[in-house]
């Protein structure tokens, strides 16, 4: 995407969620594999009880014997946490969270670097695929329980390398396609101390071993986003069938320099799928960018400020080996039933005409059990903006109606989660697949 793209992309973004009548302004903003910049409108509402809103968990497991680790990106104007468990941000990292070159402490994803101004609470790698007659499901994290089923090796088989452009002559220059490049590998072969899912039972993995690839830079025009190249390699004996690929992504977008932060509480988050080109001649841009953001950006009355987080942090594709994919976009909010929630279509409509999938959890949002994940992984849905909550009634063709008593406050911010997945791929024995 060109500077004019992500220009034009916030423009629409903006004009799209009409939540309130507060003026644009010209922002920077962090963003993993592509960010865009935006303001998040909208009134803070009402929010129900914290500590059922979101579970703040840590991994149960015993990590002195893996070579868990935690670096920063820090060479542009986002700083970035990335494990080497398949996840990003610190919420789901494993041990300390101590940069493994440095020793310094590492924000979970600041925008402008040293602001405190958080857009994410932590992302996971999803992968699922049909395995003989099994459907099965690797996730990093899942967001609401303890699940974890992604881990490095053994020191110093695991360790992560670090490689950069910046120096010819320093050993790291060799290899290096960025000023900050950071090489992980990870597998989800390790069943041992792993906590069973609640629905499907104890871990079965897809035998895939996962070699990450990170890269930033410090250029004025490459210094907003973070790009990732994963080779998911199939160290099994069995051919791996109709597999997606997820990210999923709690944002929490807000200030973090204060002891009582509760960013989580009113999130908004939507997906553009295109936008006409910068280019004109009535050509469309494909661009499928999921984002998430603060509802207002956190004014103080009606002016933004240092501690403001009117940015709009997205994630989207940028190439896979495939000529054509089915995406899909679901968000949700992980809470009691009661409050469980996400946008799902009718019987028979949408892109896939599939039966109503009943989620056997009491709501409609989270997908508990490997079944479920991969159902959301491969649902070809296009979640309506969150924004729009309340403006789905019982007559729309498409959409099942929210809880009318609820529908404003999911609306108007929430504890909102996303995935953004898709698909499919074969994986033969061997092969690795490059995204």
């Amino acid at each position: 995407m060109t500077l004019n793209d992500i220009a034009a992309l916030a423009v629409k973004m903006e004009t799209r969620r009409q939540v309130t009548n507060m003026h644009k302004k010209t922002i920077r903003a962090a963003l993993i594999a592509v960010i865009v910049c935006s303001i998040a409108t909208s009134s803070l509402f009402g929010r129900a009880n914290p500590e059922l809103s979101k579970r703040r968990d840590s991994n149960p497991r015993a990590t002195a014997a893996l070579a868990y680790g935690i670096v920063a990106q820090r060479i542009g104007n986002l700083v970035l946490a990335v494990n080497n468990n398949g996840t990003i941000g610190t919420g789901f990292s494993a041990g300390d969270r101590i940069d493994f070159f440095t020793g310094q402490p590492v924000p979970t994803c600041e925008s402008p670097k040293s602001s405190n101004v958080s857009y994410l609470f932590a992302g996971a790698l999803w992968i699922g695929a049909i395995v003989g007659r099994d459907t099965l499901v690797t996730v990093a994290a899942d967001g609401w329980s303890f699940v974890r089923e992604l881990a490095p090796d053994e020191a110093p088989f695991g360790k992560i390398q670090k490689r950069s452009i910046r120096d010819p002559n320093s050993p790291r220059f060799k290899g290096a396609v960025s000023e900050e490049d950071y090489i992980m590998v990870y597998a989800d072969t390790l069943t041992d101390g792993v906590e069973a899912d609640g629905t499907t039972g104890p871990h079965r993995p897809l035998n895939i071993e996962v070699t990450q690839r990170s890269f930033a830079w410090s250029y004025p025009y490459a210094e907003d986003f973070i790009l990732f190249d994963y080779a998911v390699k199939n160290i099994g004996v069995n051919r791996l069938e109709n597999v997606y690929m997820g990210y999923y992504l709690d944002g929490d977008v807000a200030f973090q320099g204060g002891s009582t932060s509760q960013g989580w509480v009113d999130d908004i988050c939507g997906f553009t799928q295109s936008l006409p080109s910068a280019y004109g001649c009535g050509f469309v841009d494909t661009v499928n960018i999921a984002w998430i953001a603060d509802n207002d950006g956190d004014p103080v009355g009606t002016r933004y400020h240092e501690q403001s987080a009117p940015g709009v942090a997205g994630i989207r594709v940028v190439r896979t080996p495939a000529d054509s994919l089915d995406v899909s976009f679901n968000w949700w909010i992980s809470n009691t039933p009661t409050l469980d929630f996400g946008p799902r279509e009718r019987s028979g409509a949408g892109r896939w005409k599939e039966e109503f999938r009943d989620l056997r959890t009491g709501g409609l949002g989270t997908p508990e059990g490997d079944l479920n994940k991969y159902y959301f992984l491969r649902n070809m849905e296009f979640d309506y903006d969150q924004a729009y909550t309340a403006t789905i009634g019982s007559s729309d063709t498409l959409w099942l109606e929210p809880p009318p008593e609820l529908a404003g406050d999911y609306a108007d911010g929430f504890d909102t989660r996303y995935l953004l997945s898709f698909g499919p791929f074969e994986i033969d024995p061997g092969e690795a697949l490059p995204i």
